[in-house]
């Protein structure tokens, strides 16, 4: 990095969401590209695994049969966290009426919970994308682990980090906090297991 005329490093730009958007519309980002906005980075996402859309399709119905029309369940939708964060989460559950997201994204206010399913990204969400969840203050992130068959639940964010971390194995059930009574057996998640 060539420094300037102070000896200073130059400070690399964040994005906003709005010129995001404005980049997607003068197709800058084409339709067909796999990227999302967090912390001011265009980040490309790896291609969908079969094993990841799978999980994507038992969680989202999964989710549905447990919360049913208690809240706007979004599978691969966009979440805006603040103005230079903009990522697009698994699935999530939103506070209803679905109408209010016509005009604009779920905010971390309207959000109940975040979904990640994971399996080449573990530790980016883990990390960075953990992080600014957080720092958000979206209340409840759930990272469906593929590789190891668990469920990770983060809770009470603060800062950029969360004061409470559970795991779900096989076997197990859990629920979103903010509907305790919604179910979701983890095996519902990940698909059978072959008898041996």
């Amino acid at each position: 990095m060539q420094a300037t005329k102070d000896n200073q490093p130059p400070k690399r730009g964040l994005i906003t969401v709005a010129e995001y958007h404005r980049m997607g519309e003068l197709g800058i980002i084409g339709p067909e590209e796999r990227v999302e906005l967090l912390d001011g980075e265009i980040i490309t996402m790896p291609p969908m695994s079969p094993e990841h859309a799978w999980s994507v399709r038992a969680v989202t119905a999964a989710l549905y049969r447990a919360v049913g029309g208690r809240a706007s369940i979004g599978p691969q939708v966009v979440i805006t966290l603040d103005p230079i964060s903009e990522p697009q989460p698994d699935v999530m559950l939103n506070a209803l009426p679905d109408e209010r997201y016509w005009r604009a994204h779920p905010t971390a206010e309207e959000t109940f919970l975040v979904v990640e399913v994971s399996k080449s990204t573990l530790a980016f969400d883990r990390g960075k994308k953990l992080r600014a969840y957080a720092r958000c203050r979206v209340r409840e992130y759930w990272v469906v682990d593929v590789v190891n068959e668990q469920v990770e639940v983060y809770l009470n964010p603060r800062e950029e980090r969360y004061t409470k971390h559970l795991t779900f194995r096989r076997g197990e059930t859990l629920a979103p906090k903010a509907f305790p009574d919604a179910l979701v057996r983890v095996d519902e998640i990940f698909p059978p297991r072959a008898k041996m």
